[in-house]
């Protein structure tokens, strides 16, 4: 009697030969990204509610989102860094169940230094998840497909932008804040029952292929990349956190939930434009989303009193800046190579940092010289970040 020896199970380094689209993981991890943005960004549309429950000023419950991003850039590097070996469908779950806890003890807590405290921790397991998403929605996908793969999962955070905050700001103030940020903790236990059955595992980074810390952020072409991410994002966030004085300064009438609702919805389109496009001409492509960022920017300097033209100018904003995030980690993935997941760890360090950056940066410019001035900062930045493409054109042109 002869035995029938079965076929060796796919390698879980190797998942790129797959010659289809997982497309149900990859809109599952593009959740984790809808709840990671949402949880990050809620308290910004929850603040007087949530200052007059938990009896503080508004300025402390707007340190919610600060200590989140403070967790978030402490936690990140080191934390990948030190779990490359790791399985990493057991390290997503954790930090998303971490995640979740952490929400859960927010909304319940009555007690403002626990709830920061909690913020701090919901930051550091959002670092580490950001730092692995890219990698992995790259590695379960068809090895010529990469950057569409990181379409599709970086869609999650332009609709938490353009659905989650507003949502949870309506739920918020039709209930109570605390059923914004549970409600958010239910999906998120959702989501690790359905990443636990439907998203393929995937091993670590070997042993042997490791490398220090400082050799990977010296890659050729990390640092521009993220140099790239920093001035971009500052140019982008310090009008985005402010958009309510520039506004009123402005003239135009509109108010900056109308402004950002447009916003987040052209967002999207821009993450559409990137999925159909970035693998065929990424630098292209992101040469030309600065050169609309900074057409957007012209307008809302130019003509900042029409409504209209503010309107369109939104619009164009959120085309451009709603793909930034594939196309950012689409270039730090093929600049990092085998240490892709490290590479894309300083990400989330860099947007964050220019988070921070632009909160300080956006108040002086206000104080200095009054709201209308951070469109003209808008543009300039872009401007420079244009450049910084156009001079590491061999990084921006690499293809997937």
């Amino acid at each position: 009697m002869t035995t029938s020896i079965p076929a060796p199970a796919p390698s879980a380094a190797t998942p790129a030969t797959r010659e289809r689209m997982p497309w149900l993981p990859l809109i599952s991890l593009a959740a984790v990204g809808f709840v990671l943005l949402s949880a990050e960004t809620m308290p910004a549309g929850l603040l007087p509610v949530m200052a007059r429950d938990l009896g503080v000023s508004e300025g402390v419950i707007g340190q919610f989102i600060s200590i989140w991003a403070l967790g978030t850039v402490v936690v990140t590097v080191p934390a990948i860094t030190y779990t490359q070996g790791f399985r990493r469908k057991p390290l997503l779950l954790g930090a998303l169940s971490g995640l979740v806890l952490a929400n859960a003890v927010t909304a319940v807590s009555s007690d403002v230094v626990i709830a920061l405290v909690s913020r701090f921790v919901g930051g550091a397991f959002t670092g580490i998840l950001w730092g692995i998403l890219a990698a992995y929605g790259r590695r379960i996908s068809p090895a010529n497909s990469g950057g569409l793969a990181l379409a599709v999962v970086a869609t999650g955070a332009p609709v938490g932008f353009a659905l989650g905050t507003p949502l949870g700001s309506f739920i918020g103030g039709i209930f109570d804040w605390r059923w914004s940020f549970a409600g958010l903790s239910a999906l998120g236990v959702v989501l690790v029952g359905v990443i636990a059955i439907i998203v393929p595992g995937l091993a670590g980074q070997p042993r042997a292929h490791r490398q220090p810390l400082r050799r990977v952020f010296l890659l050729p072409g990390i640092p521009i990349v993220l140099l790239v991410i920093f001035v971009w994002m500052l140019g982008h966030n310090t009008l985005y956190t402010y958009i309510a004085p520039f506004l009123r300064d402005s003239g135009s009438g509109l108010t900056a939930d109308l402004v950002l609702l447009v916003y987040g919805v052209a967002s999207i389109g821009g993450v559409i434009v990137t999925a159909l496009v970035i693998d065929h001409h990424p630098r292209l492509l992101l040469q030309a989303s600065i050169a609309v960022f900074i057409l957007a920017a012209g307008v809302l300097v130019a003509e900042h009193a029409s409504p209209v033209a503010v309107l369109l100018a939104a619009g164009l904003w959120g085309l451009a800046f709603g793909g930034a995030s594939p196309q950012l980690q689409s270039a730090l993935s093929i600049a990092g190579g085998a240490q892709s997941d490290l590479a894309n760890s300083f990400l989330p360090v860099a947007f964050n940092l220019a988070i921070f950056a632009a909160g300080l940066v956006g108040a002086v410019l206000l104080n200095v010289s009054g709201g209308l001035i951070l469109g003209a900062f808008m543009a300039v930045l872009g401007v420079a970040a244009l450049a910084l493409t156009i001079a590491g054109r061999e990084t921006f042109s690499a293809r997937t």
